[in-house]
């Protein structure tokens, strides 16, 4: 294989941008290969699996458009579909991308089935990228430093403390976690934690992890019970989470409780702004998207990446830089185009949306 080099994933105003160094060389992307039976135009053609739709709106308004139009300017052919949070259709969407031929398989794992699907890929030749989820596998992974999305989120919560004015060690706080079945949970638990604890917080109460809103409310309006309605800080995990706890903290009217959060969905700057939420984690997915692309571009050119950072099991691993927002920042989240300002300002938000800066 011809050898191209990441140079580096670089913070630029606010967004993360991937250099990848001679690329040029590798042959136009329909060149002929083996890509499996869809026959020779197989080696340029791009199949990609998405996860849900339920678990963040992402997946479907950004990271299809983006990875979509990415791809199709390079001039590869382009197949993405959703699992729709089932591992079955996951399974039977690889087999017929896979059938029909791929030259290069991006997948966002689901409950694991990624896993099986890269098997069958590689068994192949078809080299596989882990796109923001990281599964066991996988060729590469791109992703955002999801550690450092831990740490931003533990320092959002102590941000909450301060202002509220409460010790972070004497102050009663919940961990409400990601779905452990999803590789990046663990390392946005990992580093919310190494913030927090260094700082003195002990989790008064940490129910299961999920990606889900409806479960999230549950969980902490069982938490909170436990705790005899005593809470001054809420480490989610995401905004979607945030969204189910604070729903049961505004049905028991417990405002000013520091609370974290990640995607910068459009509930997630709503409550920010409305001051029910004190941050949350954006990640640029038009900079992991183009990333991925990158290196996506690379390997259907038959070309090698170097990447600078790997997981504990050696995976190369590309990283995006993740940017806090709390209410000053929702003006840039929507000046981007990752929210609108029509579905963030509605009119209860309106007022709201004017203090900050927030304009079309």
């Amino acid at each position: 294989m011809k050898k191209s080099s990441l140079l580096a994933v670089a913070a630029l105003t606010g967004s993360a941008a991937v250099m990848l160094a001679g690329c040029a060389g590798g042959g136009t992307p329909t060149d002929g290969g083996d890509g499996g039976d869809g026959g020779g135009d197989a080696a340029g053609r791009a199949c990609v699996i998405l996860p849900d739709a339920a678990s963040s709106p992402r997946w479907e308004n950004f990271d299809r458009v983006y990875l979509q139009e990415g791809l199709e300017a390079a001039g590869f052919e382009v197949d993405i579909q959703n699992a729709q949070g089932n591992v079955n259709t996951y399974s039977t969407i690889a087999d017929q991308q896979l059938t029909q031929g791929c030259g290069v398989m991006l997948l966002v794992d689901y409950q694991g089935a990624a896993e099986a699907v890269a098997a069958d890929a590689k068994a192949e030749g078809i080299p596989v990228i882990a796109y923001d989820r990281p599964f066991a596998g996988a060729d590469y992974y791109v992703s955002f430093d999801n550690v450092e999305v831990g740490r931003l989120q533990g320092q959002t919560v102590l941000n909450g403390l301060e202002a509220k004015g409460v010790a972070p060690a004497d102050a009663t706080v919940v961990y409400m976690g990601g779905d452990p079945t999803d590789g990046n949970a663990k390392m946005f638990h990992d580093g919310a934690v190494e913030v927090m604890e260094e700082a003195g917080i002990t989790a008064a109460a940490e129910p299961p992890g999920v990606w889900d809103q409806a479960e999230s409310q549950t969980n902490f309006e069982q938490a909170l019970t436990s705790l005899n309605g005593q809470v001054d800080g809420v480490w989610a995990a995401n905004d979607t989470n945030a969204a189910g706890v604070i729903k049961v903290l505004q049905d028991n009217n417990l405002q000013g409780v520091a609370v974290s959060g990640q995607d910068a969905n459009v509930a997630g700057l709503q409550n920010i702004l409305l001051g029910w939420q004190t941050a949350t984690v954006y990640k640029p997915v038009a900079d992991e998207a183009a990333a991925a692309v990158e290196v996506a571009i690379a390997l259907l050119n038959g070309e090698e990446v170097e990447t600078d950072a790997e997981l504990e099991d050696g995976t190369p691993y590309i990283q995006v830089t993740p940017v806090l927002v709390g209410p000053e920042e929702v003006k840039d989240v929507i000046a981007a185009g990752d929210a609108s300002f029509d579905d963030v300002c509605t009119p209860e938000v309106a007022a709201a949306c004017e203090q900050y800066g927030v304009t079309e």
